[in-house]
């Protein structure tokens, strides 16, 4: 073959001359159809220049523009879903280009031949992927990826193309995490001059965030990739992209809309023949028709969807249409044609190893179980059919919430969870049917472990097979799979703060916080091997789906230091519609019960107890409406709390902590709460008419999830004794760039204004071990020279303690990345950190405390060894205990904790300074509740009992607020403050 300019290839735009006429201007021809979605008459040009071609003189240059023409006819079918015309085509190519593949040719004439065998084998992976063929597709991407290396690919056209391909197929598996990252980086790097793939990818991304419950950013990728197609004159990609918004609107609800575009756009497929396109859009508009009650209607686009699918051989479509199919059949009552469909369509998802659709025809047949259990007496199968439903739903809800873990960013995973909400909540409601607290209490056990911390890739997930869709319908995420599928985130005087937070962190984006699984929950207090909570389920999904459900590591479901010494009460409360609790009694007493609160009434309690607390994003406004709330006046503080109790606290459990008192002394209660509770003030909870607070009956810590448990002690407990280590006291260190009346300013007043401050600190420079080193106690106050450098050094060298007092700027719950949260030392931008400077700023977030530097080099270290922990923290700040709020607690105050922390002293809410307690509730400046709460913890963090002292402090708050109802003895600050242990 000799030595010719190429053209574009598959590309739009004008073709470069390479043949000669009249092949040349028949090409571009046959790519202005292309472009404006004319299948049929871009075909006819390609045909008739097959002909003229067939009919000259064989020579290996005849073969390779004949080839080259059944590569465009292929594309132009592919695009049209026409797949069996595709297949001939992609075939006949392939053929005549191994027929060539060892004639002469110049290294032009070779780079040639390999860029059209790059298009062929690239275009047979995707008709193999549409057809279901997934391991054979990704066999084909291989071998063209040991082609790519010979080829000369400056732009990195090819390289990309083959990397979204690699994407769809991961899409097609249901591995968005990994499809997400990979479209991503390919974003990133592939070059502008790559016209096509560029909107294809971030037509990828948008579906991939629509998938995932991120329609928002979803929304954003399809309006740029609409500009580009627009940008290119591609009418069909246009039109297409009409369907993937409709796919969109479908999944957030908006179903009226998401009908009117799938409408507008069967109506264009149907015209230009595009009947692959047209089968997705009959099988969205079945679901769609059926939520409208329209049975017959939703039957007869059903079965036009499947023929089309069936003739086309893309088998996994078909499968999902048979899926729907199912849904209806048992809505009319068929339930052998159900049964015959769904396991039908199941054989597939299994043959083509689409585990996720597995695992979806398993929770529709879990849920029409349980649809039957509500409409007919079982009698005395009723729990033989429970157990059936219960078999189905628990392994694949398990293998849905762990798809998660997929993904790089805690936001990500988030929005993955509520998806998978609806598994989770039948769960729940199967297990309370059967009346077994065992297994509610292994259910809670489980997820209630928390995900793991992975400080490095390897360590990360690897996806496995796929996750299941959104399951609050059958209708299938990836319906339109034909198409696109993938494979396996000063100084001032006068302090006029009134809170100490207020300002958003902004994460880094270069860094996502990766997790795993959580650990296997060991279902026995002894050591050593033993049951393993839901192990049986667990065994089951692992098996069934292919996806790993816990870690390796395993963890006891009971952990305290105190076991022996005095009765202790483990509660463990679980989200899922209705909120759990469960709660296992030790240390010299024995029992364990189940509680449930129905949604509606915890809801209405939790939004009480949320209207009355100072809110974190709005400022001075949001602190004055907490000074007039519930919490600032005792009449309606008791009935908040009374409300809470009967929402959240069950009676027997009371009564239960009452025998134990009076025969053992006052126990401990330890309560994981779950995100929607966190902020719940347990303490607080009248928990009967004669306003007994559950403080009076118990000292109470919270605790957090069992995978934040350090894995090695902290390298600060191994160099010194705790008797010798130093306190470190961070107090109100200033922030670069911040007056000290600004948001980031003092929240303490001028240095040596408050004597019980000046006093705390001169008790701690009199016992000669107190960093840093001053001269003054006033001199502890608003230093410049406090920034995480320095929190390394003397952390390295060993602390008894820490105490911070300063600004901590919580993280969004909505965004759902707790690392996000940041304390404000005195770093300057220029300081090398995983948070965006803020000014002349940056904040040390959560994420610097876990990841440390092992993002921004290779040599990294994590951040357990920069700022390793001493055993006693004390965060006092805002919402510096806000870490639990989320669905992976990563935040301040728990980073610490997985840094060697055994006990963490942090706030459950925003707290208001001194300073707000004088300008909104007139109070003298002699009078400072800030001072004195920052004393109490203290004081507590010094006493061989750190919880009980510290709730002995809050018991005395409470006992003057029932006496005389101030404001300064008012819970507004005192009942925000909470013990955190894992």
């Amino acid at each position: 073959m000799s030595d010719q300019e190429d053209d574009t290839t598959d590309g739009v735009g004008a073709v470069t001359p390479l043949y000669g006429e009249p092949f040349d201007s028949g090409l571009a021809r046959a790519e202005e159809h292309h472009l404006s979605a004319e299948v049929g008459a871009a075909v006819a040009v390609y045909e008739e220049l097959l002909t003229l071609a067939e009919s000259l003189e064989d020579s290996p240059d005849v073969r390779f523009l004949r080839a080259h023409l059944l590569a465009n006819v292929a594309s132009v079918q592919l695009a049209a879903t026409d797949l069996v015309a595709a297949q001939d085509a992609v075939d006949r190519s392939h053929a005549l280009l191994d027929g060539i593949a060892s004639a002469p040719m110049g290294p032009r004439g070779r780079q040639l031949w390999l860029e059209l065998v790059l298009r062929t084998l690239i275009a047979r992976a995707d008709l193999l992927r549409r057809t279901g063929h997934l391991d054979e597709a990704v066999a084909c991407l291989d071998e063209a990826a040991l082609r790519l290396p010979e080829f000369d690919d400056p732009d990195g056209l090819r390289t990309a193309e083959l990397g979204l391909n690699r994407v769809h197929l991961l899409m097609d598996r249901g591995a968005w995490g990994a499809a997400e990252e990979q479209a991503s980086a390919l974003l990133s790097t592939t070059p502008e001059t790559a016209v096509e793939t560029i909107p294809r990818l971030l037509v990828a991304l948008g579906l991939i965030c629509s998938s995932t419950g991120r329609f928002d950013v979803a929304e954003d990728h399809f309006a740029r990739a609409e500009e580009r197609f627009r940008l290119l004159g591609d009418t069909g990609e246009q039109q297409t992209l009409l369907a993937h918004r409709a796919y969109a609107a479908l999944h957030r609800g908006e179903l009226d809309l998401a009908e009117r575009l799938f409408a507008e756009a069967s109506a264009f497929f149907e015209r230009q023949g595009w009947f692959g396109d047209l089968a997705v859009c009959e099988q969205a508009r079945a679901f769609l028709a059926g939520q409208r009650g329209d049975d017959s209607g939703a039957e007869g686009l059903l079965a036009a969807s499947l023929e089309r699918f069936e003739r086309l051989g893309a088998s996994v479509a078909a499968a999902d249409s048979m899926l729907l199919g199912a849904q209806h059949a048992y809505a009319r009552g068929d339930i052998d044609e159900m049964k015959r469909l769904a396991q039908e369509a199941r054989d597939v998802y299994q043959e083509r190893e689409v585990y996720e659709r597995c695992a979806q025809v398993d929770l529709m047949l879990a849920r029409t179980l349980e649809d039957n259990l509500n409409r007919t007496d079982h009698g005395d199968r009723e729990r033989e059919s429970i157990d059936n439903a219960l078999s189905l739903a628990l392994p694949a809800a398990l293998a849905l919430e762990a798809a998660r873990y997929d993904f790089a960013t805690a936001h990500a995973r988030g929005e993955w969870l509520r998806l998978a909400e609806d598994a989770v909540q039948l769960v729940f409601r199967l297990v309370m049917r059967r009346q077994d607290q065992g297994l509610l209490f292994e259910l809670a056990e489980h997820r209630c472990a928390g995900a793991t911390l992975a400080l490095n890739p390897s360590t990360a997930t690897v996806p496995a097979s796929a996750p299941v869709e959104d399951l609050a319908s059958v209708f299938p995420n990836a319906a339109m799979k034909t198409y696109w599928h993938d494979a396996s985130a000063d100084d001032g005087h006068a302090n006029g703060t009134m809170t100490l937070g207020g300002v958003a962190a902004e994460a880094a984006a270069s860094a996502g916080l990766r997790v795993s699984p959580p650990p296997k929950v060991r279902m026995s207090a002894q050591p050593g091997p033993g049951r393993v909570a839901l192990q049986e389920y667990i065994a089951a999904a692992e098996f069934r789906y292919r996806r790993r459900i816990v870690h390796e590591e395993e963890v006891p479901f009971w952990i305290t230091d105190d076991t022996t010494s005095r009765p202790v009460v483990q509660i463990r409360l679980a989200d899922a519609g209705d909120l759990f609790m469960t709660w296992t009694w030790g240390g010299g007493a024995r029992g364990f019960g189940t509680g449930h609160g129905p949604g509606d009434e915890v809801d209405r309690a939790v939004g009480a107890l949320a209207d009355a607390l100072p809110g974190a994003g709005d400022g001075a406004e949001g602190m004055r409406r907490a000074f007039t709330g519930a919490l600032a006046e005792h009449d309606s503080e008791r009935r908040l709390a009374r409300t809470l109790a009967e929402a959240l606290w069950p009676e027997g459990l009371t009564a239960q902590i009452r025998q134990v008192s009076a025969r053992a002394g006052r126990p401990l209660v330890r309560i994981q709460p779950s995100p929607r509770v966190a902020q719940v003030p347990w303490e607080l909870l009248a928990v009967d008419d004669a306003d007994v607070r559950l403080i009076d009956l118990a000292d109470v810590v919270t605790t957090a999830p069992a995978s934040l448990r350090p894995r090695e002690p902290s390298a600060a407990a191994t160099t010194k004794s705790a008797d010798t280590d130093p306190v470190v006291l961070v107090l109100d260190p200033r922030v670069p760039g911040f007056r000290a009346d600004s948001p980031l300013g003092s929240v303490l007043g001028p240095p040596g204004s408050d004597p019980e401050l000046l006093s705390l600190v001169r008790r701690h420079l009199d016992a000669g071990a107190a960093v840093p080193s001053v001269a003054t106690p006033a001199e502890a106050f608003r230093r410049t020279d406090l920034d995480r450098d320095w929190l390394s050094g003397v952390l390295r060298k060993g602390a008894r303690r820490l105490l911070y007092v300063g600004h901590v700027s919580g993280a969004p719950v909505e965004g759902g990345q707790s690392e996000d949260g940041t304390l404000h030392l005195s770093c300057a931008a220029e300081t090398v950190g995983l948070t965006e400077p803020l000014r002349t700023h940056r904040p040390l977030s959560a994420k610097d405390l876990l990841l440390g530097t092992l993002p921004l080099r290779a040599d990294g270290e994590p951040g357990a060894r920069i700022w390793p922990a001493p055993a006693r923290v004390a965060l006092i700040g805002c919402e510096s205990g806000g870490d639990l709020r989320f669905a992976e607690s990563f935040g301040p105050a728990t980073a610490m904790l997985h840094n060697g922390a055994e006990l963490v002293t942090a706030t459950r809410w925003v707290l208001p300074t001194s300073f707000a307690f004088h300008r909104l509730a007139h109070l003298p400046d002699s009078v400072r509740p800030l001072s004195e709460a920052i004393v109490a913890v203290d004081a507590a963090h010094e006493h061989e009992d750190p919880v009980h002292r510290l709730g002995r402090w809050q018991r005395e708050q409470l006992d003057r607020w029932r006496a005389d109802g101030r404001i300064e003895h008012s819970p507004l600050l005192w009942a925000a403050l909470t013990c955190i242990v894992v």
